[in-house]
């Protein structure tokens, strides 16, 4: 696990990238308002961003930097490759298509980290969607690559496809992570082979706010519920992506690392439920 002290903090991904702890999503955040956001979780103290090409705000993500008075090389700016309307899936040619096209709206030479967003399209799309990603890599248009919501099959046909030549590695896997979605196998399966784990709605999307847990343990440390779940996600070894709008949310979601749960309080958190708050392209086998 990283020295968490400051949501800047730190881990490495198999490529060699740092990648900071603590992320600010965008998802679902309207193209109007997503520069004045996050800008003001960069003055925050977040350092890495998560967008993508599907929610049309990546050129706002990438203005908000400098908005901050940083550096284009101060920030983690992560992106996803559109999965085209057509069958939901991406291909080699429109995967290129879709890179090039998040660089030239972002305005930048390089993303820190391309996700494959969904592992739509069948086998032969999601293999030539990795080549584009490994070829952007090379080409310095990537530092890291990855995938998002791939169940372990779509994993497993991957890695053949690596272990055969293919090339790249995954660095980094995302998914929907929260007590009540653990995807213990996933995990397991990603961390032995050395993948960095981002978790999406890390708050259950609010949904699960007042559970008597959480709640308990928002009255033993002082802390939101929020606070709590983003704690959890950090010691699971997670890289927990928080959303909000709101400028006060936006400072307490970075206020969790002068606390710590103890082994009992993880207890309370662990269930065994699977309750997806968002899709499941997991599961969803071609």
């Amino acid at each position: 696990m990283a020295n968490m002290v400051s949501p800047a903090s730190t881990l490495s991904t198999a490529s060699g990238a740092e990648i900071p702890i603590l992320g600010y999503g965008v998802y679902d955040v309207p193209d109007t308002v997503t520069e004045g956001v996050t800008t003001m979780a960069l003055k925050a103290g977040y350092r890495h961003i998560d967008s993508a090409a599907w929610y049309e705000n990546e050129e706002e993500c990438a203005s908000a930097i400098g908005k901050a008075g940083l550096k284009r090389s101060d920030v983690f700016l992560a992106t996803k490759v559109f999965p085209e309307p057509a069958g939901h899936g991406v291909g080699y040619e429109a995967a290129k298509r879709s890179i090039k096209q998040s660089l030239e709206n972002a305005q930048t030479s390089y993303f820190d980290l391309i996700l494959i967003h969904a592992p739509y399209g069948g086998k032969e799309a999601r293999l030539g969607t990795w080549r584009a990603l490994v070829e952007a890599q090379e080409a310095g248009q990537a530092r890291s690559i990855g995938v998002s919501n791939y169940g372990i099959p779509h994993l497993e046909e991957l890695e053949e496809y690596i272990q055969n030549g293919g090339g790249g590695q995954i660095d980094v896997a995302q998914y929907e992570l929260h007590p009540w979605l653990a995807r213990a196998s996933l995990v397991d399966w990603l961390r032995k082979r050395g993948a960095v784990i981002e978790a999406y709605s890390p708050l259950a999307r609010g949904t699960r706010l007042e559970e008597p847990a959480l709640l308990s343990l928002s009255e033993k440390h002082g802390k939101s519920p929020a606070q709590i779940l983003i704690r959890w996600s950090l010691q699971m070894g997670f890289i927990p992506l928080v959303k909000s709008c709101t400028a006060d949310r936006i400072i307490q979601n970075t206020e969790v690392f002068k606390f710590e749960l103890d082994e009992h309080d993880m207890e309370l958190l662990h269930t065994e439920e699977y309750a997806p708050t968002l899709w499941d392209p997991t599961v969803e086998l071609d």
